[in-house]
């Protein structure tokens, strides 16, 4: 990645960590590692049920697809680095990791926010115009959201990288965090910063805002629809078919305008960690476990792989055996 010249003299940087306490360095490391381990089985998992299973070949699960890789990436870009510093204390990051780390993150969680408002508008292609779903809800559609919210993330992340690292660390670099996110980048810059701070407000504010607008104005719409329903059992299933989305929408945008959306007067390091910890491991975990727990079909589809992959491992084994 070229980053820009920055005219400071800094090569690396220090990361804080998640605490100084020795005592707790191997607890939060086994606890960090078993939430990206979830993390990634639970996503690739979900991906490969998706691909493999011919029935959830919809416009639904393709998002759904997008959103469990967006997870694996943003929550790869981040937990590694954390769990070597807990594992060998090595809290050095060099000045274009730090760049890399930046941009991967804040793209990808970018691209998820537009992925959860892509997905409330397919809730409601499918809960408001069942008929037109299909004419709705077309390959071409779903490739323009996918794509749409990939644009989004990368232009938005090139912005946040090219404004912060184009600032001077000349007073220290030691990062209070455990990764490098924008807020303790600009609280450490001997720069004047008030560009910068407008720069990520309008454009949290943006992605928030925007995303969230499509997001309620869809279940606006849901909900009208769903109470106009006379069938019990057809509000229960249309209501089901939206309330693992509403479950990830809640932590996720709760989680995000916490942490990006106040004054910087009003930041504090020490509980921005915390929500950043739920943010960047816990979610990218829930995420996978909310539908697959709330999603009947997604159950079928991993019985129904399960059942195949016992069979075929069983008749390895009878042919190994039959061969001895």
């Amino acid at each position: 990645m070229a980053l820009m010249e920055n005219i400071s003299e800094v090569t690396e940087f220090i990361l804080v960590g998640l605490t100084d306490a020795l005592e707790l360095q191997v607890p939060l490391f086994m606890f960090c590692s078993v939430l990206y381990l979830f993390t990634l089985v639970g996503n690739l998992g979900m991906i490969a049920l998706i691909v493999l299973d011919s029935r959830l070949h919809t416009p639904m699960y393709f998002l759904l697809c997008n959103l469990s890789l967006v997870d694996c990436v943003y929550a790869s870009a981040v937990s590694p680095k954390v769990m070597v510093g807990l594992l060998t204390r090595d809290k050095i990051i060099s000045y274009n990791a730090c760049a890399a780390q930046m941009f991967f993150f804040a793209a990808f969680a970018t691209a998820e926010s537009f992925l959860l408002a892509s997905m409330a508008y397919d809730r409601y292609a499918a809960v408001c115009k069942p008929l037109h779903y299909t004419s709705t809800m077309t390959t071409a559609v779903c490739v323009l959201l996918i794509c749409g919210s990939y644009t989004s993330g990368l232009l938005q992340s090139s912005l946040h990288v090219a404004f912060t690292f184009h600032l001077s660390f000349c007073h220290s670099n030691v990062i209070n965090h455990f990764f490098c996110d924008i807020p303790p980048l600009l609280a450490l810059s001997c720069s004047d910063i008030y560009a910068n701070e407008i720069v990520l407000f309008m454009l949290a504010a943006f992605d928030v805002f925007f995303t969230l607008l499509v997001i309620l104005n869809s279940y606006l719409f849901i909900f009208v629809t769903i109470l106009r329903m006379s069938s019990t059992e057809g509000r229960k299933k249309a209501f089901s078919t939206c309330a693992s989305h509403l479950t990830t929408v809640s932590i996720f945008y709760g989680t995000a305008i916490f942490t990006y959306l106040q004054p910087s007067s009003r930041h504090s390091m020490d509980i921005g960690k915390i929500s950043s910890v739920f943010y960047t491991m816990v979610i990218p975990m829930l995420n996978p476990l909310v539908y697959s727990l709330r999603n009947k079909e997604v159950k079928s589809a991993f019985r129904k792989v399960a059942s195949k992959a016992f069979i075929r491992l069983s008749l390895i084994i009878i042919n190994y055996l039959q061969t001895k």
